[in-house]
Parts: C-alpha cells; structure tokens; sequence
C-alpha cells in the first residue's frame, strides 16, 4: 500500500486592483474657471482693478488641483493629460507668483516685456501640445487650438504693448475657458449618465 503523497495547500488569493477615476474632468473645470476669470479682465470687460480676484483662484484651483490632475493622470498612464495638466497647473501658480510680488520687477524694468516672454514660452508649448491632442477628441483639440491662439494675441499684447491683442486673447481666452467646461461637463456627465450624453469626437490614430 502506498501512502499518500504529502502537498502542501495551495489557497489562491486575488490582488485587490485599486480604481482610481478619471481626473480630466477636475482638471479641465480648474482650467476653464481660471481662464474664464482672468480673461474677462484681459478682454477689457471689468475694470482691471478687481483683477486681484483670479489670484487666490490661481494658485488653489487652477494651480494645485490641476497639479493634483495632472499626477493622477500619470498614474492612469496617460501621459499626455498628465503632461498637460501639471503643466498648465503650474503656469497658474507662476502667475499667482509674478502678480502677487510685485517687487519681482525693479521699479525701471519694462515689465510687459517680461511677462511677453513668459507668455511666448507657453505659447511654444501650447502649439506642440495642440498637434498632439489632435489625436485624442476633437473637443479637446478645439480647446487647445483656441488657447494657443489666445496665447498669441497676448503674448503679442505684452511683448509689443498692443492693448487690442491683448483684448482679442482676452475673448479668445473667454471661448477656451468655454470649450473646458464643455469638455469637463461631457467627462462627468456621460459617466454619470453611463451613455454618451454629450459628445467629444474621439479621434484615432
């Protein structure tokens, strides 16, 4: 008689899988509110002294939650929502610096020259990422390719002193901050609403 072989008892056990949910919508609402806000003053629509308003929004909203987005994004492996979103986040939070410390510049400095180089950096930026979200959805798209517009014109209108470019970024700025919000709303309500609700034009390679 043989006796029985001796194994070891082998229990299978699942990895618990963690979801984290899509941080667009968050991102895309910090961007838009943000934009909106200053915009309005750029497009020459309230009197630029109540500007300071959009500061506190820079740094918390379309700063650090943006930032916030943007990690997260890298962490769904999406590189280019994580790119975008860290980034953007932290053009807000410069800008809340530069606008908040005004003895950055001397009292003699030609000021709007400086923040026009600011402004062409992001400019250069905005344009290579327009070419590659083309790819992605064509609400997205519409969104970046009003922006880098909006980017010139106010790039231009510091560069060059030209205060109706810098009225034209202003309402181009206005239309971006607009197509955000669309796409954020789409984002939440069509996963809310488990269909697609309002569309964004997917774009495949």
């Amino acid at each position: 008689m043989t006796a029985p072989a001796l194994a070891p008892s082998i229990t299978t056990t699942s990895t618990p899988t963690f979801k984290i949910a899509d941080p667009g919508p968050l991102g895309l609402a910090a961007f838009a509110m943000t934009t909106f806000v200053l915009s309005v003053f750029n497009a020459g629509l309230l009197d630029v002294k109540a500007e300071p308003v959009v500061f506190g929004l820079a740094l918390f909203y379309g700063g650090i939650a943006q930032l916030i987005a943007g990690v997260i994004e890298f962490f769904k492996n999406n590189q280019f929502g994580g790119v975008a979103f860290c980034s953007y986040g932290a053009f807000w939070m410069s800008f809340w610096y530069l606008s908040t410390h005004p003895d950055f510049f001397a009292t003699d400095a030609p000021k709007s020259q400086g923040v026009g180089i600011f402004l062409l950096g992001w400019t250069i930026f905005t344009a290579y990422m327009t070419v590659a979200v083309s790819k992605v959805t064509g609400g997205v798209f519409a969104t970046f390719a009003v922006l880098l517009g909006a980017f010139i014109a106010l790039t231009v209108g510091d560069l060059f002193e030209v205060t109706a470019a810098t009225r034209i970024g202003g309402w181009l700025g206005l239309g971006a901050a607009c197509l955000a919000w669309y796409n954020s709303a789409a984002g939440l309500i069509n996963t809310t609403h488990r269909r697609v609700v309002l569309p964004v034009w997917p774009r495949g390679v």
